[in-house]
């Protein structure tokens, strides 16, 4: 079975961009890391809000996806595959934004329909769990609760397609 995830993070606010937020652990001196660390934390929900960046772009995420998919068909032509749809989040930290999400909802749903991947939307089984602020205080994580109900329903999912 192949599962193929994109997950909520490609999705988040990304107004830095990847190399220079991963960079701030590079910086020398304890001092001017923790600084700029802090100044980058600071200015993200209000960043959040203005810019519409995201980690990864819709387009990348289905060229990912159909690449994936691709070289794993080339090798095991029968593996069964499903995706999922990315989560949702209420964290403060990204000012409770996750204007990426519908985008990449709709670009992922579309080559899963084209490819045959089944997809299981996780924003339908956890959504509540974490918009009612029972997950994991940042907001973004799950759950016990939330992880039990994601595996009930791969269990769903895929079981008939290992039959």
């Amino acid at each position: 079975m192949l599962v193929l995830g994109v997950g909520g993070m490609d999705t988040l606010p990304s107004p830095v961009p990847t190399y220079l937020r991963e960079g701030i652990r590079y910086l020398h001196s304890d001092r001017v890391r923790r600084c700029v660390r802090s100044a980058y934390l600071r200015s993200m929900p209000y960043l959040s809000r203005v810019s519409r960046r995201v980690a990864l772009p819709p387009a990348l995420s289905v060229r990912y996806l159909d690449r994936t998919l691709g070289a794993i068909r080339a090798l095991r032509p029968s593996l069964p595959a499903v995706a999922v749809l990315p989560s949702v989040h209420r964290s403060e930290g990204y000012a409770g934004v996750h204007h990426g999400r519908a985008a990449a909802v709709r670009a992922i749903t579309s080559w899963a329909a084209s490819n045959g991947v089944p997809l299981l939307d996780l924003a339908d089984i956890v959504g509540d769990h974490v918009l009612s602020g029972q997950g994991n205080p940042d907001g973004i994580h799950w759950g016990w609760q939330a992880h039990e109900q994601v595996g009930k329903a791969f269990a769903e999912l895929i079981g008939p397609l290992l039959d």
